[in-house]
């Protein structure tokens, strides 16, 4: 609660920037690729520009966790120096705290693209969303898993922090965030590299199975969970083996 309110503090809109902020971005992505450089996804027939802009918007509500995770967690220690040398505390709950504040924003990011997808766009199976809550999980996993390993590291190297925003930038290219996964598949030398990446799968089997009624296909899913949990083992045994050293660095 403290990681949500914290975000807002002190503005004049508060908690509400946890809505118009989505709704920004997709007004300047879906400006930028289905306008000024128009695209499709291909994948549902008589595609109109709404079914653009929900493939576009889920996957926009998907990415903002991981990059808001991987952003914020070199500093979550660090910017908690009091906690770190005086007081008795879970120091593990600070970047998780950033997660679930990730992860709040997350739910009203998917309340607004169900919202949007009823009203204006083809509607959404009941199917699409019972499978939803199993698909992102892994994602959660990823999360946790990334806060406590940049966490812990940003502890020692504090150009983490500076670096991360770029890294979050690559993420958005190379996941097909605002475009159809199947141009990466077009590129036989791009695939061979991003078809590794978790993320990838799981923006597209978000959209397959909560826009497009398609069929949830088990083999990515299978591979998110698989990556996803070794992440969250090794974040945090990272973590939990820096933790001794905090207080004598900071």
């Amino acid at each position: 609660m403290r990681a949500v309110e914290a975000r807002h503090r002190g503005s004049y809109l508060g908690i509400l920037w946890n809505v118009v902020t989505p709704l920004l971005m997709l007004g300047l992505y879906y400006t930028v690729f289905a306008v000024i450089f128009p695209g499709r996804f291909g994948v549902v027939r008589n595609e109109q520009p709404v079914d653009v802009a929900m493939a576009m918007f889920l996957g926009l509500t998907l990415y903002q966790l991981l990059a808001e995770t991987i952003s914020t967690a070199p500093l979550a220690i660090v910017s908690s120096p009091n906690l770190v040398k005086k007081v008795v505390f879970p120091l593990d709950v600070l970047p998780f705290s950033q997660v679930g504040a990730s992860v709040f924003n997350l739910l009203i990011g998917l309340v607004l693209v169900t919202a949007g997808a009823t009203i204006f766009g083809r509607g959404i199976s009941l199917s699409g969303i019972l499978w939803l809550p199993v698909i992102l999980f892994p994602l959660v996993l990823l999360s946790a898993g990334l806060a406590w390993l940049f966490a812990g590291l940003g502890v020692f190297f504090r150009d983490l922090a500076q670096f991360m925003p770029f890294v979050a930038q690559i993420v958005l290219y190379a996941s097909a965030v605002t475009y159809p996964d199947s141009r990466i598949r077009q590129a036989p030398a791009a695939w061979a590299i991003l078809k590794w990446n978790p993320f990838l799968h799981t923006v597209s089997l978000a959209r397959e199975v909560l826009l497009w009624d398609l069929p949830l296909r088990p083999l990515p899913l299978a591979y998110t969970y698989a990556l996803g949990l070794a992440v969250f083992i090794v974040g945090r045994w990272v973590f939990l083996k820096l933790q001794p050293a905090f207080a004598d660095v900071l």
